[in-house]
């Protein structure tokens, strides 16, 4: 049962609940020694981010988005944005201030942070559960919904991507619009994380144009209720819109169309959208009747669609229609989170049950209780979000993240109806029934059998032997060597490149970024060309070292792509006269190997 007043007046609490949650989990992560901090797991995106921030305290101006240190000389523009580089930039300024160390202000950066985001979505998960199905769901949602996040990962220690921001804000979003019938200020808001949610990363377009439609809809529904809220979410959604394009934006870029990042493209249609929707809801004429509301809507909807195809027709392509083919057969076919459902049931069976089996019983949850009639405002939210964010996982697996998410809410909705039952009747049925339900909504519980199939398939062990071998690669400790010499150009693979950067001070080719399309195929002429190829590429970009890593499953792929290459070659133990062993690598999980001078 829906509860309004009560959640409204019961804050605290649940703020207190999200912090217990949140101080559990830093005490696991603090349990195994921040391991993070060391290990990054080769997550590159978590580590260029950090690169990112400390170039921004070093003086790099804030509208200057180029990493100069990776790609071709000169560097490429990223598409990441500097409202995430901020908040983490001015914790390291204040405990910098504070300590006078800047290593250990950027630890409890990477501490700080992801834990704020994971306490903040509980936060608003929790609040999310109550408005449903009142206070018995909200014990169930900060058991269920801490386990799942801290299960996904993009809230553990160095967690600087911005996945863990865009799930928090999109969180907060829908939140905020539960609660906007009983408080005047939740949907404007709403809006306000929507539109910042946007900003950071076009990852999370699906989510914000299904709260959109969903705003809009419930307006042709219900006028009387919806009025104000449809107003003023419009309002906030432009409203912030405009303000992040005028502070992340330059001026000289204004009239530039990225449909990979924040830009006028994502202005104009956010503009359009939420004053078309708030004057629609604010005009007697427009709003008087359903069909009138709808009728309105449907000629805002054409007019955004008819701006989008005529000014910006390249954004309706596919995000990597562009990419050149050899990236995407070497690179992006490759990464574990753009797989798609069909890939993940072909090769890795078990990983389905991980990310897909919380949010699927969820929706035949919702499935079950809109059969039965229970159509309401609150539960339809949840539903549109949760279906949107399926259907985006299956066709990539990142977007499991935000189903597993989103998936908490009527999971502890369940959990809470069995719990009210036990209340009632504590007969072992019942009892049991709620045991059940509580184990099913756990993704841990999931995930262990996952495991244990994973552990029955022969084939599973060699990939866990392997993957170690793999993560050894991309430990601080394996680049110390590196970091120790006089900086130059480093020639590595792509899913070397962030750490490089971040564990020394010298400038790679490649990294896993689709705009860094020369830098990557340069770096793959290299390595899949003649040794007489890569020296000569060598010569040409004045590159000083290369380095291997022979347990990296890119290093094996690009080997056994091109078998007489150089990297092939390399790999073998047949190094070209041009290059000389530093010897105090020789075994390390980085070998690296010098340019000789003259060569």
């Amino acid at each position: 049962m829906s509860s309004g007043k009560a959640g409204a007046s019961s804050w605290k609490s649940d703020l207190m609940l999200a912090l217990l949650a949140m101080l559990v989990a830093l005490a696991v992560n603090a349990g195994t020694g921040f391991r993070e901090l060391t290990d990054a797991g080769g997550d590159n995106d978590n580590l260029l981010r950090l690169v990112e921030v400390r170039d921004m305290l070093g003086g790099q101006g804030w509208f200057d988005l180029h990493q100069y240190r990776m790609g071709l000389e000169g560097g490429f523009v990223m598409h990441w944005s500097r409202l995430v580089d901020t908040p983490i930039a001015t914790i390291i300024l204040v405990v910098q201030a504070l300590t006078g160390s800047t290593a250990l202000a950027e630890d409890v950066a990477q501490i700080a942070w992801p834990s704020l985001l994971f306490f903040l979505t509980v936060f608003f998960t929790t609040r999310a559960a109550r408005s449903v199905a009142g206070e018995s769901a909200v014990l169930p949602s900060v058991v269920v919904g801490a386990a799942a996040y801290h299960f996904i990962g993009i809230y553990s220690t160095g967690a600087l991507d911005h996945h863990n921001v865009q799930l928090m804000l999109t969180m907060a979003s829908l939140c905020l619009l539960l609660e906007a019938p009983v408080r005047r200020t939740a949907a404007l808001l709403s809006g306000l994380c929507a539109a910042l949610t946007l900003a950071v990363g076009m990852e999370t377009v699906p989510y914000v144009a299904t709260i959109g439609v969903s705003v809009a809809l419930l307006f042709v529904v219900d006028r009387s209720g919806e009025s104000r809220i449809a107003r003023d979410f419009g309002l906030g959604f432009a409203g912030v819109s405009a303000l992040v394009f005028i502070a992340t934006i330059p001026f000289s870029a204004w009239g530039q169309a990225q449909c990979d990042a924040f830009s006028t493209v994502q202005f104009v249609v956010a503009a359009l959208a939420g004053t078309g929707l708030a004057a629609i809801a604010s005009i007697d004429a427009a709003s008087r009747s359903w069909q009138r509301r709808l009728a309105a809507l449907g000629l805002l909807a054409a007019a955004i669609a008819a701006v989008v195809v005529s000014l910006f027709p390249q954004c309706l392509a596919a995000p990597y229609a562009n990419l050149d083919p050899r990236l995407k057969e070497l690179w992006l076919d490759h990464i574990d989170e753009a797989q798609s459902l069909l890939t993940l049931l072909a090769h890795e069976p078990a990983h389905v049950a991980a990310r897909y089996a919380t949010p699927l019983v969820a929706i035949v949850l919702m499935a079950i209780s809109f059969s039965r009639g229970n159509w309401r405002r609150q539960e339809s939210l949840v539903a549109a979000l949760l279906v949107v964010a399926f259907v985006v996982s299956a066709w990539q697996v990142r977007g499991s993240t935000f189903s597993i998410g989103f998936a908490v809410i009527p999971l502890s909705a369940w959990i809470a109806k069995w719990r009210q039952r036990v209340e009632v009747s504590s007969s072992r049925g019942v009892v049991l029934r709620m045991a059940a339900a509580w184990l099913v909504s756990v993704n841990a519980v999931w995930t262990g059998a996952a495991a244990a199939t994973s552990v029955v398939l022969e084939s599973k062990n060699t990939v866990a032997a392997g993957s170690e071998t793999d993560n050894r690669c991309y430990r601080m400790a394996s680049f110390a060597p590196l970091g120790h010499m006089p900086d130059t150009t480093v020639l590595a693979i792509s899913n070397l490149g962030a750490p490089v950067l971040a564990y020394s001070g010298h400038r790679v080719f490649a990294g896993p970024y689709h705009r860094n399309i020369a830098g990557n195929l340069l770096a793959l002429d290299a390595f899949l060309g003649s040794a007489d190829d890569a020296r000569k590429i060598v010569a040409d970009h004045h590159v000083g070292l290369v380095a291997l890593c022979r347990g990296s499953a890119e290093s094996e792929l690009l080997a056994e792509k091109a078998p007489q290459g150089f990297l092939a070659g390399l790999m073998h133990g047949s190094v070209p006269d041009w290059l000389e062993p530093v010897a105090e690598t020789k075994g390390n999980p980085i070998e690296l190997y010098r340019v000789r001078q003259g060569a």
